[in-house]
């Protein structure tokens, strides 16, 4: 499986498709949804080119080892990387008519704004749940993420490929709710808790479509999930619950764009690009395709009352770890003993 992993994170640098050569999106697949962009889409008459990563840390090594794009995607703890390495400039503001509308909360750090510009453009935002079957798995059973370490479900589970999501879930398992401050005996905790739940996974996925298609074949029953691999696993009628409020919690993020320096491609698209994503409408098509939130307000607002905000999107009664900016040694450290936890070690 990790051969079949690595084949698949191997072929998402390359372009999806070829679509307006003057702008390239380097993007998680799924948000090359021309309705969520709609607006770029009617004045240039195409989409962008899009190439795909399945993780925000493959996704920066490959822009860091020399992969030209024009803006990229990544969820906000990714920020300050990018920055630091000098592989972003900051965004024009006054060229983003609804850059006001974003929601304050999710441009509340330094690494996003600071005295010398805005570095990243907040867009989408989600959670991280335990998705089921809600045919073989009892609700009882998810009511805690220790159904993730539960010998009921060895060989049943799957969790993602990404250090910043399992490390949250493995956070969340042991107490911790806060990840900006970790003690070494709280890391160590997290890490032991995520050996014993490597012992269940079946198979780390690499995108929601991967993490739908496991659980839509059977070979799966439960996963640490986004909003869009239930929103895939929806439309395809697989009888999933999505448990939110689990006794220790769940997470959310948000992701963004950020503007790539000395891009190949057309400044004046890239800006057009994200004014399209910051138009209302985008929200309905955001939500309709991925499931996830939208940061405008003015956008939220047009969507407050859909079924799928109150599923998915709503405020729980639960702990929640937010996936925010937090200390880089962290994460490099989170990064190694996650790659030590896959292999077996």
């Amino acid at each position: 499986m990790r051969l079949l992993t690595t084949t698949i994170l191997a072929a998402a640098a390359l372009p999806a498709y070829a679509a307006d050569r003057e702008l390239t999106v380097f993007d998680w697949a799924g948000f090359e949804e021309p309705s969520i962009f709609q607006a770029y889409v009617d004045k240039h008459g195409d989409s962008p080119t899009y190439a795909f990563y399945g993780d925000d840390d493959e996704a920066f090594q490959k822009v860091a080892s020399g992969f030209k794009a024009d803006v990229i995607h990544p969820c906000s703890q990714m920020v300050g990387k990018y920055r630091d390495a000098g592989l972003i400039e900051p965004w024009d503001t006054s060229r983003i008519p609804n850059f006001e509308q974003i929601e304050e909360r999710f441009l509340d750090s330094e690494v996003f704004r600071d005295d010398q510009g805005v570095w990243f453009i907040p867009t989408d935002w989600g959670a991280t749940a335990i998705a089921y079957n809600t045919e073989t798995v009892p609700a009882e059973d998810v009511a805690s993420l220790g159904v993730f370490t539960n010998p009921k479900y060895q060989g049943r589970t799957s969790l993602p490929d990404s250090s910043d999501d399992v490390w949250a879930l493995a956070y969340l398992a042991t107490g911790v709710t806060d990840w900006s401050e970790v003690t070494d005996e709280q890391f160590q905790a997290a890490a032991a808790w995520l050996r014993e739940a490597h012992a269940n996974v079946a198979a780390y996925w690499a995108d929601p479509s991967e993490q739908a298609q496991l659980m839509a074949s059977g070979a799966v029953d439960v996963a640490w999930s986004w909003n869009d691999g239930v929103v895939y696993l929806q439309a395809d009628n697989y009888p999933v619950g999505f448990q939110r409020e689990p006794a220790e919690g769940s997470s959310t993020f948000f992701c963004g764009y950020v503007n790539v320096k000395d891009g190949p491609g057309s400044e004046d698209k890239a800006y057009d690009f994200i004014n399209a994503w910051l138009e209302p409408s985008a929200a309905k098509a955001l939500l309709d395709t991925i499931g996830y939130g939208h940061t405008s307000a003015a956008a939220m607002a047009t969507i407050v009352d859909e079924p799928a905000v109150a599923e998915g999107l709503a405020e729980i009664d639960a702990p929640v770890l937010a996936q925010t900016p937090n200390d880089p040694e962290l994460r490099q450290r989170q990064l190694a003993e996650f790659e030590k936890i896959k292999a077996g070690f």
